[in-house]
C-alpha cells in the first residue's frame, strides 16, 4: 500500500465507499467484540455508514462491549446475535485475552471459543468478517505489569487469529503489519492503547477493499 493511501484516509474511505459495495447482499449487519468495535463513530459504524450508503434499509446492531475476552464475549453476545438474524457479521475480540500475561498457555482455549463464535454465525447463513488488530511497536503508556511482552503476545494473537481464519473462511482482514503503524503517524488516543480516528478509517477503508473483492 502506497504512503499516500493511508496518509490520505478520508480520500481513501470516500473512494471506496463511493460505488464499491453497490448492490451488495447484505441487510441485517451485527457486530460483535470487545472495546475494538464498541467505539461510537470507529470503525464498525464508519462500515455500517458505506453499507448503508448502498442499500439505506441495511438493519444493525452493535453488541461490542469492553473489556470482554472472547468467552464473555460468546457468553452474553452470541446468542442475540442470532436472534437479530444477522447476513453479514464483524466479530472481533482477543485483545483483553493476549494483553495478560500467561495468555499463551490459554491461547488454544480462545482459538476454540471464537471458533464456537463464528461457526454458528456462519451455519445460521452470515458472512462473518474477522480481523487482526494494529500491532504498535510499542506501548508506552501500558502499565508496568503488562510487560515488554504485551507487543509479542499481541503478534502472537495476529498470527493465530490469521491462520484460525483461513481454516473457518471467514473474510478476514490483517492489520496486524500495516504500513501506517511504522510511518510516523499516530495511530492511538490518549489511553495509548485504543485506536484514533485515524486507525479507525484506515480499518473502514481495509473492510470495505476486502468486501468489495468478495463482490
Amino acid at each position: 500500500m502506497s504512503r499516500k493511501a493511508y496518509m490520505a484516509p478520508e480520500y481513501a474511505l470516500d473512494h471506496y465507499v463511493n460505488g464499491s459495495l453497490a448492490g451488495h447482499p447484505w441487510r441485517r449487519f451485527a457486530v460483535l467484540g470487545d472495546s475494538v468495535v464498541e467505539q461510537p463513530g470507529g470503525f464498525a459504524d464508519l462500515l455500517r455508514d458505506a453499507l448503508a450508503a448502498a442499500r439505506p434499509d441495511l438493519a444493525y446492531l452493535n453488541l461490542a462491549r469492553r473489556n470482554l475476552r472472547v468467552a464473555e464475549v460468546h457468553a452474553v453476545q452470541l446468542s442475540p446475535a442470532l436472534d437479530f438474524g444477522p447476513d453479514l457479521a464483524l466479530v472481533v475480540c482477543g485483545a483483553n485475552d493476549a494483553m495478560r500475561p500467561g495468555y499463551e498457555a490459554r491461547a488454544d482455549a480462545v482459538d476454540a471459543t471464537l471458533t464456537a463464535i463464528v461457526r454458528p454465525l456462519q451455519r445460521a447463513g452470515a458472512t462473518v468478517i474477522t480481523m487482526s488488530v494494529f500491532v504498535m511497536r510499542e506501548y508506552p503508556s501500558m502499565p508496568a505489569w503488562l510487560g515488554k511482552g504485551f507487543v509479542r503476545r499481541m503478534g502472537v494473537l495476529a498470527r493465530r487469529t490469521n491462520e484460525l481464519a483461513a481454516d473457518l473462511g471467514t473474510v478476514h482482514v490483517d492489520l496486524s503489519e500495516h504500513p501506517a503503524i511504522g510511518g510516523g503517524e499516530t495511530l492511538t488516543g490518549d489511553d495509548g492503547l485504543h485506536g484514533n480516528a485515524l486507525s479507525h478509517r484506515i480499518a473502514a477503508t481495509a473492510v470495505i477493499r476486502r468486501l468489495s473483492a468478495e463482490l
